[in-house]
């Protein structure tokens, strides 16, 4: 699938810091801005691709899973053969 182009200004200032970051690094700027973007969303709690949207929903315990049923009262009944005194 072809990526899609979006046109994004930066002042000169940065501008010069990204390419010179990006040379220093042996990268393309759209390299660093890939980078940057995948942490922003990770930041932010957002999956970036159908496979980590699908395992961020998913719940972490299956829905039909038996769990042990909490005992009440909080009085202890005597078991076997004792009795209360």
């Amino acid at each position: 699938m072809a990526a899609k182009r979006k046109l994004i200004g930066f002042d000169p200032e940065t501008l010069r810091a990204l390419e010179q970051l990006a040379r220093d690094r042996g990268e393309s700027v759209q390299d660093l801005a890939d980078e940057a973007f995948a942490d922003l969303l990770a930041k932010h709690h957002q999956p970036r691709t159908l496979k980590e949207a699908l395992k961020q929903s998913a719940r972490s315990e299956p829905a039909n899973e038996n769990k042990p049923q909490k005992k009440r009262g909080s009085c202890a009944r005597p078991t076997g053969g004792e009795r209360p005194r």
